[in-house]
């Protein structure tokens, strides 16, 4: 097995902003609070606690218990929800969408990180508490970017439509899916098992929320992972005054615009709005928008005056959801949180957010990047022994690995860099003595140069096509190994879902992974799977 390691700023899967975040260049100083190291979360520690109200405590705390209502959970989920009305008690959070069975790796990725941190503050923070998070995406909208997951390439979709907050759609429709899905399992003790798992979560619980709490608490039940739904009226309450805030100041648009005018060398991630809420009802999710003197819920004809929707969050806040530029503000009011774990496109869109944190007088939480796993059967690393390839070589883009293995495998010198230079010499002579006389032949020296520099660029694509042809078999056994590892030439993690690998030996792949990964290391985990 390969024994480099892979950083994330070298995988070439990472923006330049998120590189810039990790290697903490002055450019991306101003835009995050504290950079996660151990020793940075004992200042955050003390200004989360002296920011967050015991209040809030006490209605995060009821509004667990009647979350988990009818559930059934785990000791240390117990605890950790009893813990959280202690003011010596601090959460780590991941968030992410209800995806269909979980949808990508990545998802556990995330989750595993978010606990493994938990266990690392706590050893080394012994006076303090701290809880895993899973915040719950159950307000979003977008239904197509959930609805589906990938099984050994097969795509298994529930296709229906969705107009609302999908943590309030009906799994109606599942049973179709489950059918699908059972077929495609095959037999076996592990196959069963999934069975099971996917008609206990889809099949006995009414609405996508529900459905996914089950499941997640399925996967990490002895681990303690607390999740919340945001989608409640008493957590709603609690973020009132800045949804006012919102709707008569602007200050979000105000304050991350100001930061975008600092991301000249980056990709901006999310732009903001002028108003970042939206108006949600079981089938419905508009953005609210000013127009013609009113606050319009877009493509309806719902609408208010200032006074009368200020009076519309007061009495109905469960009615307002903010978007993705709020839902942070929201999150870091509700929890008495350190760290919000993410990936690369999480983090750069809250990288946008800190002046808007500040200015409502909200604690930034650092921001630390999930960790991201390659999981490579015991065949998959022998043919990669095999070919004597290393980590770095799988990472490559797949033309830049074969043309480099073509040359590497090559008797000859594919490279033509030396002729080229002896041929620019020579041409120099040519043009010294061209100066001298007539202007016609300078340019007929300059014409001969181009051709001849273009005719030895042909010449080495022919003699480097000519060599992928005596090698294809070495080349066609790497396009093929890369391919497994790397489908549709992007990380694994972003398609394949855990089922593919839980099915066929893998049963305790949930407890190998927080076993190997550490949180904060900025490598990717290799990790063998039997």
């Amino acid at each position: 097995m390969p024994t480099d390691c892979i950083s994330y700023q070298n995988s070439g899967y990472f923006s330049k902003l998120i590189v810039d975040y990790l290697n903490q260049e002055k450019e991306v100083q101003s835009f995050y609070h504290r950079f996660p190291t151990l020793e940075n979360f004992k200042f955050q520690i003390e200004e989360k606690a002296a920011n967050f109200s015991p209040e809030n405590r006490k209605t995060l705390v009821t509004a667990l218990k009647e979350q988990y209502n009818g559930f059934e959970i785990s000791e240390a989920t117990r605890q950790h929800i009893a813990l959280l009305e202690d003011d010596n008690t601090f959460t780590i959070t991941t968030g992410h969408q209800l995806n269909l069975f979980t949808g990508p790796l990545y998802f556990i990725y995330k989750i595993v990180s978010t606990i493994n941190l938990v266990k690392q503050l706590k050893s080394a923070y012994p006076d303090y508490n701290f809880v895993p998070v899973y915040w719950m995406a159950t307000e979003d909208h977008d239904f197509e970017e959930i609805s589906y997951f990938y099984f050994k390439n097969k795509k298994i979709h529930w296709n229906r439509e969705s107009f609302g907050p999908v943590g309030r759609l009906s799994t109606e429709g599942l049973d179709e899916v489950f059918e699908v899905f059972s077929k495609e399992l095959g037999i076996g003790n592990n196959a069963d098992h999934l069975r099971e798992l996917f008609r206990k979560t889809y099949l006995e619980h009414s609405n996508l929320a529900n459905a996914t709490r089950f499941l997640v608490n399925k996967l990490f039940n002895e681990e303690g992972l607390v999740i919340v739904d945001g989608d409640d009226v008493s957590l709603k309450k609690l973020f009132v005054s800045f949804v006012k805030q919102e709707i008569t100041e602007q200050l979000s648009f105000k304050k991350v615009s100001e930061t975008l005018k600092q991301f000249e060398k980056y990709e901006i991630q999310v732009n903001p709005r002028e108003i970042n809420l939206f108006y949600i009802e079981d089938n419905l999710r508009e953005r609210i928008v000013f127009e013609n003197g009113k606050f319009q819920v877009n493509n309806t004809k719902i609408s208010f005056t200032e006074s009368e929707l200020l009076s519309e969050i007061e009495n109905h806040p469960n009615k307002i959801s903010p978007n993705v530029l709020l839902r942070p503000l929201y999150q870091e009011i509700v929890l008495p949180n350190l760290c919000y774990i993410g990936g690369g496109g999480e983090i750069a869109y809250w990288l946008e957010l800190k002046s808007m944190f500040e200015a409502h007088q909200v604690t930034f939480p650092v921001l630390l990047l999930r960790n991201s796993v390659l999981l490579a059967t015991e065949k998959q690393i022998k043919k990669t022994d095999a070919l004597n390839l290393s980590w770095a070589d799988l990472f490559s883009k797949q033309t830049e690995l074969i043309n480099r293995k073509t040359a590497e495998y090559s008797e000859h010198t594919l490279d033509f860099s030396e002729q080229k230079a002896f041929l620019k010499v020579q041409f120099e002579k040519l043009n010294q003595i061209a100066t001298q006389t007539d202007k016609s032949f300078s340019g007929a020296v300059k014409a001969q140069e181009t051709k001849q520099l273009k005719g030895l660029e042909n010449l080495e694509k022919r003699l480097l096509k000519a060599e992928k042809k005596t090698h294809q078999d070495r080349l066609s056994r790497i396009v093929e190994i890369q391919n497994e590892l790397f489908p549709n030439h992007s990380l694994q993690e972003r398609k394949c879902n855990f089922s593919e690998y839980f099915v066929t030996n893998e049963t305790n792949l949930t407890k190998k992974i927080l076993a190997l990964l550490n949180p904060l290391s900025s490598e990717f985990y290799i990790i063998p799977l039997q």
